[in-house]
């Protein structure tokens, strides 16, 4: 039996061997779009920050203290040739520290327009990734003082972890007025 040795020939052989051989397609999945932001613990509950809103975390840095402000501006520290004004969010809540260790504390930076502060949390939680279509709007198990500054929740096993708006913060008028 003679074979076909011409290059066209020799061509399609192999095209048929190789889709006789070829493992199929993964089946389509569905690509599940999410949300993601910096988790942070306070006064014993979650919260999450969108990643935009937070622009950097530090462990509290040293600060000097302010005369004549309300006890919950920790003071002014000098990061990187930056001066930033450092504020404890649980006081400035009235809530309890929730961590024993202050080796656990965080500053949160932010940074809106010409607002640029440092705020000091109980501890970071790491990058939280949520899916979209999860976002609860309504009541939060949050006390009614931060209620303001909740925009709503994700709800991932037994934990609610509140999306906390930082750009509510920083139109606070509470918060832009330091002085006693």
């Amino acid at each position: 039996m003679p074979t076909k040795t011409d290059p066209f020939s020799v061509l399609v052989d192999i095209e048929s061997k190789s889709r006789a051989l070829a493992e199929g397609l993964p089946a389509q999945e569905d690509v599940i779009e999410l949300w993601n932001g910096i988790g942070f613990s306070l006064a014993g509950h979650k919260f999450v920050a969108a990643m935009g809103e937070v622009v950097e975390i530090l462990p509290v840095p040293r600060f000097t203290q302010i005369p004549g402000v309300k006890g919950w501006m920790e003071g002014i520290a000098n990061v990187r040739g930056r001066l930033l004004p450092v504020m404890d969010l649980s006081e400035f809540f009235g809530l309890d520290h929730k961590t024993r260790s202050t080796r656990d504390r965080r500053v949160l930076v932010i940074e809106k327009d010409d607002i640029f502060s440092g705020l000091i949390v109980d501890g970071v939680l790491g990058m939280q990734y949520f899916p979209i279509d999860s976002f609860q709007t309504g009541k939060s198990d949050v006390p009614d003082k931060i209620q303001d500054f909740v925009s709503g929740y994700y709800a991932r096993s037994q934990d609610r972890w509140n999306v906390f708006n930082t750009d509510n913060l920083i139109d606070n008028p509470n918060f832009l007025n330091v002085a006693q």
